[in-house]
């Protein structure tokens, strides 16, 4: 029978002078560990963290000294709001994780493992160095948290324009590259000044809303959601030829009619018109968004509630 040693402890930065010796006949009792200098890598973690805001760069660069000198076999990082798990090295048997936070800020958990138990002396080390990754740790949520700001629609929590052109010429790289198919689908209410003018803008935000999650519910996780302004939406599609865009466009509208979506007990009828387009050779992301919104309001003319794509116009 193997013993699996795991322990949680919270981590905070108030606990920065804790991870500090209790007086001085024993301050940084760890110095005798043989070749290991705690003051040293501490500086030198301190230098290498400030030389990045990607959170998976400093966690890589936080694991890469650990690994090397404690023969810390794996680092595991996870924040649930922030949708992030991430995985460095290989996961072993005993475990140890901290709790990360700063003046009351939840920053994540962080958890160590390694084939071999931690010793109470290897435990003490580890929180020592987790002072070191605390801010840095902390400034790249920020500057993740800005980032997700500067490309997120603010009411609907889709991704803005910006964030729609970033992913577009990504997207199109990656199917050069691949040789892959990348399909877009344009995604328009139908009436929806209607529900504004009859039911006030609130409402109107709340269809807007209950639009973005029924797309989403229709899309798998490397899709992606655009809200281009007003009641239009973009939906981008990697790796997708026309016919299957064209089956997933068609549970779209079906999903957006077929929503339940009441105001004091009322239903307000909702639908939308779609329209399909798959990237064409050579074709430039503004040339692909035009086709996909022509044939958008091609579906418009067609009666609304409808799909249009490249196979129905050619």
């Amino acid at each position: 029978m193997s013993f699996i040693q795991e322990s949680s402890t919270e981590f905070d930065s108030a606990r920065l002078t804790l991870v500090h010796p209790r007086d001085k006949e024993q301050q940084h009792p760890l110095k005798t560990e043989p070749l290991f200098n705690l003051p040293a890598m501490q500086q030198r973690l301190l230098q290498l963290l400030q030389t990045t805001l990607e959170l998976p760069r400093v966690l890589e660069l936080f694991f890469r000294e650990l690994h090397g000198q404690m023969c810390v076999d794996g680092l595991e990082y996870r924040h649930e709001s922030h949708k992030l798990n991430l995985a460095l090295g290989v996961q072993k048997l005993h475990r140890c994780s901290y709790r990360m936070t700063h003046e009351g800020a939840y920053l994540g958990e962080v958890v160590f493992c390694r084939g071999k138990r931690f010793s109470e002396r290897q435990l003490q080390i580890l929180e020592a160095l987790l002072g070191s990754l605390l801010f840095p740790l902390r400034n790249a949520l920020l500057y993740r948290q800005a980032i997700a700001a500067a490309l997120n629609d603010s009411l609907t929590c889709a991704g803005n324009r910006l964030a729609l052109e970033q992913s577009l010429q990504r997207e199109i790289q990656h199917s050069i590259r691949q040789r892959s198919d990348l399909s877009i689908i344009a995604i328009d209410l139908d009436h929806f000044k209607k529900i504004n003018d009859s039911y006030g803008h609130a409402i109107g935000d709340e269809a807007l809303k209950a639009t973005v999650n029924c797309i989403n519910d229709c899309l798998r996780a490397v899709d992606g959601v655009y809200r281009m302004g007003g009641e239009e939406f973009v939906a981008v599609l990697p790796n997708t030829a026309v016919e299957a865009a064209l089956l997933v466009a068609e549970r779209i509208c079906r999903r957006i009619a077929g929503m339940q979506f009441a105001i004091d007990g009322q239903d307000i009828p909702l639908s939308a018109s779609l329209g399909v387009a798959t990237r064409r050779t050579d074709e430039s992301a503004a040339t692909m968004l035009e086709r996909a919104d022509q044939l958008m309001y091609q579906a418009k003319q067609n009666g609304r509630n409808c799909v249009v794509g490249e196979s129905a116009t050619h």
